[in-house]
């Protein structure tokens, strides 16, 4: 899927750890792993606004178009 989820990066430049990012926007540590590891189909965009809130971003600091990153068939 040509659109990357940048989740890791935007963690490792607030310091935070994924348990502590899943705990704060009420998102299981399961559903969080599928949205950082690019296996989501589609979020919400109430969990795509309480990703930002946490942590202190924009949309586009967290979800990137790339072109060329086709899934496999």
């Amino acid at each position: 899927m040509p659109i990357v989820v940048n989740i890791d990066v935007m963690l490792a430049r607030r310091k935070m750890s994924a348990g502590e990012l899943a705990e704060r926007i009420a998102l299981t540590p399961a559903n969080l792993s599928i949205l950082k590891n690019n296996k989501a189909k589609a979020v919400r965009f109430s969990t795509l606004e309480a990703l930002c809130r946490a942590l202190d971003c924009q949309p586009g600091d967290i979800l990137e178009y790339a072109p060329g990153e086709e899934e496999p068939s």
